[in-house]
C-alpha cells in the first residue's frame, strides 16, 4: 500500500514578503559596507546609476527621468560635477544642449566599487552554502529578477 503525499502547505505570503524584504535590505547593506564610502546623495546616486545604465543625457531628460524638477536636477548635477563624477559636454545632434555623462575616473571607481562587492559576495557563496544550495539560490536569482520586473 502507497501512502500518498500531502502537498506541501503554501507559505504565508505576508511572512514571506516580510522575511524576504528583511533578507534583501539586510545583504544589501553588507554589500554597500564592501565599497568605498562616498558623499553621495540618494538623488546623486539614482542620477549617477541611471548615466551608467543609459548613458549620456541633458539635465531635462534626467529630471524627467527622476521625476523632479529641471531646477532640482540642475543643482544635483552641478555638485557631482564639483566632486568630478560627471562632466557636460554639448550634444553634436543640437549644440544648444549639454549632455552629461560620467568621467572616466568616476567610471573607473565605480567599476573597483563593484569589484569589491562582488569579491566579498563570491567569499561569502563559498564560506556560507553548499554547491547544492548555491544551486538553489542561483534558480532563485531568476525568481528575484521576475518580482523585480513586476
Amino acid at each position: 500500500m502507497t501512502k500518498q503525499r500531502k502537498p506541501p502547505e503554501p507559505p504565508d505570503l505576508a511572512v514571506l514578503a516580510g522575511e524576504l524584504r528583511i533578507s534583501l535590505g539586510k545583504l544589501i547593506r553588507r554589500l554597500r559596507e564592501q565599497a568605498h564610502p562616498g558623499d553621495f546623495s540618494s538623488a546623486q546616486k539614482s542620477v549617477l546609476l541611471r548615466l551608467d545604465r543609459d548613458g549620456p543625457a541633458t539635465v531635462s531628460a534626467l529630471a524627467r527621468a527622476e521625476s523632479v524638477r529641471p531646477q532640482s536636477m540642475r543643482v544635483t548635477v552641478a555638485g557631482l560635477e564639483a566632486m568630478g563624477a560627471v562632466r557636460g559636454d554639448p550634444d553634436p545632434a543640437d549644440g544648444r544642449q549639454t549632455l552629461i555623462q560620467l568621467t572616466p575616473s568616476f567610471r573607473k571607481h565605480l567599476k573597483a566599487s563593484r569589484a569589491a562587492k562582488e569579491d566579498w559576495l563570491v567569499r561569502a557563496l563559498q564560506a556560507q552554502l553548499s554547491p547544492q544550495e548555491q544551486g538553489e539560490l542561483m534558480a532563485a536569482v531568476g525568481l528575484f529578477q521576475r518580482l523585480a520586473d513586476f
